[in-house]
């Protein structure tokens, strides 16, 4: 009974139109009443939920990717793609999916991967002999990468969902192998699509012009070297890198790049903010919602659920990956993220799952959601970037829903995509 007041209020507030963050902190209070938590304690969960150090990493991070998106960082990355890959048979999508991967590891943000890269090569992809739709569904399905590959802040929710029992380096590092191999098997999709239906080559970019569009970029690709670098050489902490990637941000757009206008920065910080406030509210609200659940152990119950129907760790993990999917169709990321990881990561764990692990199945199950109807942000993000009507992008998806969900049972089923690199370079 206690689980059912608790998430039953939670859903009907869903469903009566409030925000998930809201729906989170009052039937936490609801919850709270129900089993005689007074609402003190409630509130101090909440901000317990908030007072962590490693939180920081997630508006340092959001900054630092506000800033290169919109600071001119896109275009030099899609024209850097285009140098190692536009030559080819459809290369104009291989670019695409290549400038996510580059603006995934500066951005770590789906949401603008598609806004950035979409405005530049959709149109671009239309005037070449691409239908709109395809360059659509190839720049919404290529910004998932950005949810794996460093710096992820959803790979900071996670550890924070975790209560911290998991290190962030080691999730980003964890993202590395599974988001390249994401890219590459949508690009091999995308080279096979484009023989089908004979799309055109691009052109080969001399070398002097090649030289010039390589060092202008290279400035922008540094902050992955940063980031990884510093992390990895101990000269400072996940949360600390993200604050220096704002300092190289802000210096290359506004010194080296010139094409943000000073006048504009205020604009943007109070975007960020905005967001970040968002975000925030929800982390705090989450928390509160954590504490009255594991107060009606509703973690055990669920974990009792899922054993009594098997044992063997791979059915579990595919019946995990269902629910986050079906779930992911329904609710945006980060909350699922918060709610989910306190219930499932005892199960899996007790079954021998290492928690990096299923932080890399947790994380691209979710990103799935997110360019998913009814509620994928991501999805209608590209669609209104194309002015294209949802169900036409949607169509258009189909293929590219195999592809991701052939790397996710990848991810799953062969853990070593995810840990052979934290193993090699932080043991």
């Amino acid at each position: 009974m206690d689980a059912l007041v608790l998430l039953g209020s939670f859903m009907v507030l869903i469903l009566l139109g409030m925000p998930v963050a809201y729906a989170m902190g009052l039937s936490a209070l609801i919850g709270g009443w129900y089993i005689d938590i007074p609402p003190d304690a409630i509130m101090i969960g909440i901000a317990g939920g908030v007072n962590k150090f490693s939180l920081l990493a997630i508006p340092f991070f959001v900054l630092a990717g506000a800033i290169m998106a919109e600071g001119g960082m896109a275009n030099r990355l899609v024209a850097f793609a285009g140098v190692l890959v536009g030559f080819v048979r459809g290369g104009l999508s291989i670019v695409n999916i290549l400038a996510s991967t580059f603006f995934g590891a500066i951005s770590g943000s789906s949401m603008a991967d598609t806004a950035s890269i979409g405005s530049v090569l959709i149109p671009e992809m239309e005037k070449k002999g691409y239908p709109r739709e395809f360059a659509t569904a190839v720049t919404i399905s290529g910004s998932v990468q950005a949810i794996l590959i460093p710096p992820s802040h959803n790979a900071v929710i996670y550890s924070l969902a975790a209560g911290g029992s998991v290190s962030i380096a080691a999730l980003f590092l964890a993202g590395v192998l599974p988001g390249l191999i994401l890219g590459l098997t949508l690009a091999i999709m995308c080279l096979f699509i484009a023989k089908k239906k004979d799309f055109p080559k691009g052109r080969v970019i001399p070398m002097k012009e090649a030289l010039k569009i390589v060092v202008d970029a290279l400035w922008g690709l540094m902050t992955i070297f940063i980031i990884l670098g510093g992390i990895l050489s101990g000269v400072f902490t996940a949360t600390e890198s993200a604050a220096v990637a704002v300092l190289w941000a802000f210096s290359i757009t506004m010194f080296v790049y010139r094409d943000y206008k000073w006048s504009e920065l205020p604009k943007l910080v109070h975007r960020t903010v905005k967001t970040l406030a968002i975000v925030m509210i929800l982390i705090g609200f989450a928390a509160a919602f954590g504490y009255v659940m594991t107060l009606m152990q509703i973690p055990q119950q669920i974990t009792d659920m899922f054993t009594s129907v098997s044992n063997d760790k791979y059915v579990v993990l595919m019946m995990i990956n269902i629910l986050l999917l079906l779930l992911g169709t329904l609710m945006d990321m980060a909350p699922l993220i918060l709610i989910m990881t306190p219930i499932l990561l005892p199960i899996v764990t007790t079954l021998g799952v290492d928690p990096v692990h299923f932080g890399m199945i947790m994380m691209l199950n979710l990103a799935m959601g997110l360019i998913t109807p009814p509620v994928g942000g991501v999805l209608f993000v590209g669609a209104a970037v194309a002015k294209l009507p949802i169900e036409t992008v949607v169509k258009a998806l189909i293929p590219f829903f195999f592809a991701l969900f052939a790397v996710l049972m990848a991810v799953t089923y062969i853990p070593a995509i995810s840990l052979w690199l934290p193993g090699l370079l932080l043991n």
